[in-house]
């Protein structure tokens, strides 16, 4: 099989590509949902890392098979939005407050030796209020316009889709920003000597909030977005005739 080089590709088209690289992305610490515009060698030199020794496991993947459930790419965009909603959201949901409580809990135990604790829940706390209006808005007014939009091309659909992705965009952004320090922060979410079990449990929290929240942005920046606008470009053209 013919070896595919991926220097030049986006970290989001590679991992629309083949969402396997997802995994390999997050264990060598690049964004590939929020900065997922960023060229496989962009990334790896503002990290400092290999760029040829990540295309070289990239190929390698090329000789497994891709599993059917993870062709994300193939899915109607409707299945896809419930999907969303169905497995990111309901996650976000059930764990942020969780960890608006635990990172707030650990801030006011521990936060006068680990100072970077009370930032750490200063952020979550605007995450948690950036998101759940977030979720709200995809879910009673963006989803519903793509599902029209797919029946019955109405222009009040892709004037919605146009207006809400471009603020949605917005609050990804934020969103994984926030994330972004908060992993800095943390060191990467590194466990300290003096810790107790909740500091452990939080910060264990906040890892896997943070993987859920990559593969989450990545379906809708990377996947479901693009595809969405394009229906709008499409039904664009129908008017236009």
């Amino acid at each position: 099989m013919e070896k595919i080089k991926y220097g030049e590709l986006s970290l989001g088209e590679i991992v629309v590509k083949d969402f396997r690289a997802a995994s390999l992305f997050s264990k060598a610490g690049l964004d590939f949902c929020c900065g997922g515009k960023k060229t496989l060698n962009q990334a790896c030199d503002e990290k400092s890392l290999n760029s040829e020794g990540l295309e070289r496991e990239l190929n390698e993947l090329q000789n497994q098979p891709i599993g059917t459930t993870q062709d994300f790419n193939s899915w109607n965009l409707a299945f896809l939005a419930d999907y969303i909603v169905n497995t990111h959201h309901q996650y976000v949901l059930k764990t942020l407050p969780e960890l608006v409580f635990y990172t707030q809990k650990v801030a006011t135990v521990h936060g006068s030796h680990h100072p970077e604790l009370v930032e750490v829940a200063a952020l979550f706390a605007q995450v948690n209020s950036e998101l759940l209006q977030h979720l709200q808005k995809e879910e009673e007014v963006l989803f519903p316009a793509i599902k029209e939009a797919l029946k019955d091309k109405t222009p009040e659909a892709r004037e919605t889709i146009a207006s809400e992705i471009r603020r949605m965009s917005g609050e990804h952004e934020f969103a994984g920003g926030a994330i972004d320090q908060i992993a800095v922060l943390t060191q990467g979410y590194l466990v300290p000597d003096d810790a107790c079990n909740t500091y452990l449990v939080t910060l264990k929290l906040l890892k896997q909030f943070e993987d859920d929240l990559h593969i989450h942005v990545h379906l809708e920046n990377n996947i479901l977005y693009p595809k969405a606008l394009l229906l709008k470009s499409v039904m664009n053209t129908v008017v236009g005739n």
